[in-house]
């Protein structure tokens, strides 16, 4: 009978190798059909390519359309970020430390943002805005984006304070610490690479949004992705491509840097004996 079940098993971890390979495939090869076409030395979205050029990067590169959104992209998304990770990690602490009998009501609502609809949040904040006049503004943009960013800060510093161990802060308190200096001198350098990485996350989200931007940016804070999708509806060229082939690049660098802060957070915590 070992000999049956063997070859069953054998079989079931090839299936499930195939099936595994088969959806990242599906997955990376919308990613894969773009890249090449940003080195097109053609006009059009199509395969094979005629040759290969960069001018669709100098283009890219050349236009004050696209640099500006590439600025905006950035005084937003670093706005945003600093934000989101000052407020999610505060409220993560907040969370962990306070034991509240309604956490789980409190945490629903501060995760909300992660499962409304994006067009729901933006008509939402545009509502909000008209009367105080935040609407078409780096403000407005960078608040709004906050509030989309923070609830993946709250979740990555609450999974790393999940293993944190409330015995620091005891002797911390006995040592004389006060709660701001705990905070800062044993809590903070311990989950440090949990707010890194939720930091890295509300970049990611910042950069990656479009939806809330279509309906509150105007004509002075286009970021890059509501460039792109204007691109895609007044004049279709390939300088999109090479567009997205730089968020391709910026994506993999968050993706390799929120790898490597969590495997210096499991060596933080294997040195220091934490779970």
């Amino acid at each position: 009978m070992s000999a049956p079940r063997t070859t069953l098993g054998r079989l079931g971890r090839a299936a499930l190798w195939a099936v595994t390979l088969a959806v990242l495939a599906f997955l990376v090869a919308p990613i894969l059909a773009i890249v090449p076409l940003s080195f097109s030395a053609g006009s059009f979205l199509h395969y094979p390519l005629p040759g290969l050029s960069l001018q669709w990067y100098r283009e890219f590169f050349g236009s004050p359309f696209w640099i500006d959104s590439v600025v905006n992209s950035l005084i937003i998304g670093a706005g945003a970020t600093a934000l989101a990770t000052t407020l999610g990690t505060l409220a993560a602490f907040g969370l962990w430390l306070a034991r509240l009998p309604a956490r789980g009501v409190v945490l629903a609502v501060l995760i909300a943002p992660m499962v409304v609809p994006s067009v729901v949040a933006a008509v939402g904040l545009l509502f909000a805005y008209a009367p105080v006049g935040l609407a078409n503004s780096h403000a407005g943009m960078i608040l709004a984006h906050t509030a989309l960013a923070a609830p993946f800060v709250v979740v990555t510093v609450s999974a790393t304070l999940s293993g944190f161990d409330r015995t620091l802060l005891r002797a911390a308190a006995a040592s004389g610490a006060g709660p701001a200096t705990a905070f800062r001198r044993v809590v903070l350098p311990l989950i440090a690479p949990g707010v890194a990485a939720g930091a890295l996350f509300a970049f990611a989200i910042s950069l990656d949004e479009v939806v809330v931007a279509l309906f509150l940016a105007g004509p002075g804070q286009r970021t890059l992705p509501r460039q792109m999708f204007a691109g895609l509806n007044d004049n279709l060229s390939l300088a999109i491509a090479a567009a997205a082939t730089i968020l391709i690049a910026l994506s993999i660098l968050l993706m390799a840097t929120v790898g490597w802060l969590r495997g210096r957070a499991a060596r933080l915590a294997a040195r220091t004996g934490q779970p």
